[in-house]
């Protein structure tokens, strides 16, 4: 009872505030805020502190609050910070075991408050993707990436031709920012998702010529 007068008290102010006033767009913002960080409590490894935004969050937030695609400029600004936060392979290699990467493609296992620390995260793609022709149940939110190496002409990944695209699915995995400021693609490497060699099984997934989904 004590938490549910506590978290409206916010509305009844902005209630009576609106007697003398309109609220602004930012008043309601700010409301929001406030009524979702007091819904949520840290409880194991999930923290309030996921709530808080970093400055590309809070401004695609506010771009799209306002219903109108965020300036161009700084679209270019964003994308450029987010490039430059990219870690590439500290050993030079970017493809590891392609079956490892399709068993981080099928789960959307961990993060959640109960999971502990030692969860193995899981890369949830599916979620979004169409991946394997063998797999009945995708989202659509993002773009098929069947045959997305042998689309793109990457017959061998290592070799120099491949080197763009091959830094580019990079990227995009670690931070989509990079190359989309307001993208909706979870930041997999940059947010710690999933870890260097985990991106490095789903790159395999995407490239490697032997995978199910360049065939």
């Amino acid at each position: 009872m004590k938490k549910t007068f506590w978290m409206t008290l916010p509305l009844v102010a902005l209630v009576l505030a609106a007697c003398s006033s309109a609220p602004s767009p930012a008043d309601y913002d700010r409301l929001a805020a406030d009524m979702t960080k007091n819904s949520f409590q840290d409880k194991g490894i999930a923290k309030v502190s996921r709530l808080e935004q970093d400055e590309a969050n809070r401004l695609c937030s506010a771009a799209d609050v306002a219903g109108k695609p965020l300036d161009e400029k700084l679209a270019k600004a964003i994308e450029e910070a987010n490039l430059k936060s990219i870690k590439w392979p500290s050993d030079g290699k970017f493809l590891g075991d392609w079956k490892q990467g399709e068993a981080l493609a099928q789960s959307g296992r961990g993060m959640t408050w109960t999971d502990d620390a030692k969860t193995v995260n899981g890369g949830n793609c599916y979620n979004c993707h169409q991946i394997s022709k063998e797999e009945i149940s995708f989202g659509t939110l993002g773009p098929s990436l069947y045959n997305y190496g042998k689309l793109r002409g990457v017959s061998d990944p290592n070799a120099p031709a491949s080197k763009a695209i091959v830094d580019y699915t990079w990227g995009k995995l670690w931070n989509a920012r990079a190359y989309n400021a307001c993208s909706q693609m979870p930041r997999a490497g940059h947010a710690g998702v999933l870890n260097e060699q985990q991106i490095k099984h789903i790159m395999a997934l995407l490239l490697d010529p032997k995978s199910p989904i360049n065939q």
